[in-house]
Order: C-alpha cells, then structure tokens, then sequence
C-alpha cells in the first residue's frame, strides 16, 4: 500500500533517510515493516480507545502518517520506543511500512537533543515545524519551557505555532504546501468552528486575501457568528455604519496571557463586541486554570485599595 504523503513530515523532515541504519549516528528514518515492531514491555499506557484508533487509522489512510514512531534495534527485530497508538492505527489502515525513527542511542537526552538541534538546519513548513515540537512533547518529554529555551523562542511563540495542529486537515494541507501562510492560519484560529475556517480558508484563496483582511473577517466571525461573502451575518439586514471596537495590541495581549495561564489564549474582536477565549484540553487542564484564576481574583481583592 502506497503511503500518501500527508499534511508534511513532522520530525521526519529532520532526519535523513537511510536504508539501513548508521551505528555511528545518533538517528536515522527509515520505512520498517509493521511486523518487524515489536512492542515495548515499559509501555506505561495500557488502555487505548477504540474509537479514537478508528479515526486515527481513517486520518492515516487518506493523508498518511505525519509523525514517525521511535524504534532502536532489538534481538533482530525493532522495539518500540514511543509511539504505540500511531503503530496501532497504521495496523488498522492497513499499512505494511512505517516512517520510524531509528535509534543509535540509549540515551534519551542525546536523543531529543539531536532532534531539537536539527529543527535550526532544516526549512520546515509551519505545519511540519508544529508536528515536530508536538512530536518532541509528547515523546521525548520535552516541556515547552525547555524547547522554548533551546530554540531560543518565547513560549507563547511555541504554544501558538501548535495550535495549528487544531485547523481542519483541508486548511493544514494549504499551510503545508505554502498556499495560505502562518499569518492566514493564526488568523483562521479565531474562527470558532471548523466549518467556518474552512469557509474562510476557501475564500482566502478564491479572493486572494491579505492576512490583514482575513483578521478583520475572522474577529468578525468569532464575535458575531458565522458571516456572508457581503460581510455581514447570515440573515442580518443592513446596519448604519458603526465605529468598530479598537483593542491595540490584542495579539500581543493574547500572547502574555497564553504564556502566564500555560493555555492558549484568542482574544477576539468584532465590530460591536469582543471574546476572551481559554482552551483546555482535559478535566484537569480545566480544573487548574479556574484555580489559577481564583487565586489571582483573590490576591487582587486583598490588595489594598
């Protein structure tokens, strides 16, 4: 089965492929045979939802498999080191092959360190820049503090370029082949549901528009609901002209917050109203930012006036 090429390669794109593995390099990517991956007994997660393995083996067989296992050789066979659940998916779609990045280390620090190093020496596309910083986090346990650090990047930077990973599959592919730039993309997050974004994302490319023009559209749309190609709500006659809200710096804004709350942070503005809007990815996600902001509402009333 022919693997399709995806939304970009992620780490893939860091590593050069090899037919057969260097000892003397600290990694290398190659196409290893499903059946040849042995699992790995250190495993710490057990349980895998069927349900979300379903619709990651659909993902895999239309767009392919952007981020590539971790494996090191092992008694003539390949261990896995990271990656259980996209092995598991390429299984269910049918897959003979996997991208795996192949270790030449034991030493996981030597490892991730390789990884982050190469992010400065390739060109990546934002899509294929975000899979591969997703990739660092969840597998090599990199804090985004510390891949902020090494890249000599700020925090928001990071957590804002991954917050691509979120658009519509059509819209990364338009990002990834250079079609729509990083710029559209931060501005199409506004937007609250996927429909809409892809929507926009059409319009971009149909009218040519500036990254400017779509920001203007995309507040529009957060704060107001979904918008017709006149401009104007769905269903909404026409109103006087109106002094939009001003907010300067509303990015910038969005950036401290995301930084000091550790969650992305979108402010929003329309041309009547704005939206403050905290992402979470988990009860406990959820739970620690309102204890976050409970105890920054109550040192605030105990401050003397």
């Amino acid at each position: 089965m022919n693997r399709p090429s995806g939304l970009g390669r992620g780490l893939a794109a860091l590593i050069p492929a090899t037919s057969a593995p260097d000892e003397e390099a600290a990694l290398a990517l190659r196409e290893l045979p499903v059946d040849d991956i042995v699992p790995n007994p250190r495993q710490p997660r057990g349980v895998f939802d069927d349900g979300e393995l379903a619709l990651l083996a659909d993902s895999i067989a239309s767009m392919g498999l952007l981020q590539p296992i971790v494996v090191r050789p092992h008694g003539g066979h390949w261990e896995l080191i990271a990656g259980e659940r996209r092995l598991r998916a390429a299984r269910m779609a049918g897959l003979a092959t996997i991208p795996a990045i192949v270790r030449g280390t034991d030493d996981d620090e030597l490892l991730a360190e390789a990884l982050v190093e190469n992010v400065h020496r390739v060109q990546l596309n934002p899509i294929e820049e975000a899979s591969a910083y997703a990739q660092l986090l969840d597998d090599f346990g990199i804090t985004k503090e510390e891949l902020a650090r090494r890249l000599g990047r700020s925090r928001p930077t990071i957590s804002n370029l991954l917050r691509l990973l979120s658009l519509p599959e059509s819209v990364q592919r338009r990002v990834a082949a250079g079609v729509l730039t990083a710029g559209h993309a931060k501005a199409l997050l506004m937007v609250p549901t996927a429909d809409q974004q892809t929507q926009l994302a059409d319009r971009i490319v149909r009218e040519q528009l500036s990254v400017r023009a779509t920001e203007e559209l995309a507040s529009l749309a957060a704060a107001d609901g979904p918008v017709s190609d006149n401009g104007r709500q769905k269903g909404e006659r026409p109103t006087p002209t109106r002094e939009p809200l001003e907010l300067p710096g509303v990015n910038e804004l969005a950036d401290t917050l995301t930084e000091a709350l550790d969650a992305p942070v979108s402010i929003r503005v329309g041309q009547r109203r704005g939206r403050l809007s905290i992402g979470f990815d988990s009860a406990e996600a959820l739970h620690r930012l309102v204890d976050v902001i409970s105890r920054g509402l109550a040192e605030e009333r105990r401050e003397p006036a």
